[in-house]
């Protein structure tokens, strides 16, 4: 009997269920118009989870999508997971970061609403810009990257908006490595984080990282899960090996080698076909699983070296001059 992925749940620690397999919505170049189609086709193939985010700028299509499945009877809103995040331009008014995702998705709520980066840009009363620049050209933060505390701050405004309004199912957060999550846990005030989104693949190896949130019961959400541009990890040859003996796709693969170690995977593509029929969950054994995990081991690749990155302390972080320890 064929399992998929797209029926795996996978408990949090606030007693909620997260579908283990969501489409990532960060748009094509230029084109976040292409969103509608590709979150209808997913739900319509039997996904229930959404993954987006205020700085991809494709939430109103989103929110277009959803009205159109709602109309049809296709779903009902409880029967989707949907995802937002602060983006760190934003940092100092989170609950309107969520106000304006709201509203372009055309809900009342979000499943998750998530701390973006744990980090502070100088952005606007309304988050832009996005990306802003000193006068030397680089990001222009409102604390230290390395040694900046604000960032808890942002957590903790998270974790007034869950306890004082309806507008959000639970909290977590998003890109954060060791060394944040390390200064972030002692000084949670009540609510720990459900989950922890960040790259993953088999090229990357990051056991370390997935091990302390496990002691602390946060769920791994693994994004690119075949990588960067070009999806490498489909190209592996162990990786093309196993779809060939359990008669799947590379991307079946690809998501199976973290839903089967109970982690949250949320592929994205622009091939609607592909969206619609990457939904099986093929039975990877223990040593598979371990062979997959050896070729990152063998060779580490992280594809997401954004500058907004340095300095927190992840591993094989190209371009990255501010880290100072990696534990």
């Amino acid at each position: 009997m064929t399992k998929y992925a797209t029926d795996v749940r996978i408990k949090l620690n606030n007693g909620l269920e997260i579908p283990a397999q969501g489409l990532g919505t960060v748009p094509p170049d230029g084109h976040p118009e292409a969103v509608k189609d590709q979150v209808l086709a997913a739900v319509k193939a039997g996904y229930r989870h959404i993954d987006t985010a205020w700085y991809y700028g494709s939430e109103k299509y989103i929110g277009q999508a959803l009205q159109e499945l709602f109309k049809e009877g296709v779903v009902k809103r409880e029967d989707l997971w949907i995802t937002t995040k602060v983006w760190p331009s934003y940092w100092h008014s989170p609950e309107k970061s969520l106000d304006t995702s709201l509203k372009d998705l055309q809900i009342d709520y979000v499943d998750c609403f998530l701390q973006h980066w744990p980090v502070c840009l100088h952005g606007g009363a309304d988050g832009t810009p996005a990306e802003p620049r000193n006068d030397q050209g680089g990001l222009d933060y409102d604390d230290d990257p390395v040694t900046g505390t604000k960032f808890i701050d942002v957590y903790h405004t998270l974790e007034d908006i869950l306890d004082n309004t309806n507008k959000v199912k639970s909290i977590g957060i998003s890109n954060y490595s060791i060394p944040k999550l390390k200064q972030l846990l002692p000084k949670v005030k009540k609510h720990v984080p459900v989950v922890n989104q960040f790259e993953y693949h088999c090229q990357l190896p990051q056991k370390d990282l997935t091990d302390l949130c496990k002691k602390h019961n946060i769920v791994v959400i693994a994004y690119s899960p075949v990588g960067g541009p070009g999806a490498p990890v489909l190209k592996l040859p162990l990786v093309k090996k196993l779809a060939e003996k359990y008669d799947v796709s590379v991307n079946e693969i690809a998501n199976a080698y973290h839903i089967l170690e109970g982690r949250v995977s949320i592929p994205r593509s622009s091939n609607l076909e592909r969206i619609k029929t990457t939904t099986k969950l093929p039975p990877l054994t223990s040593e598979e699983l371990k062979e997959l995990y050896e070729v990152g081991e063998a060779n580490p690749t992280r594809y997401t070296n954004d500058e907004w990155g340095f300095g927190l302390g992840f591993r094989w972080w190209k371009g990255d001059v501010l880290s100072k320890e990696f534990d």
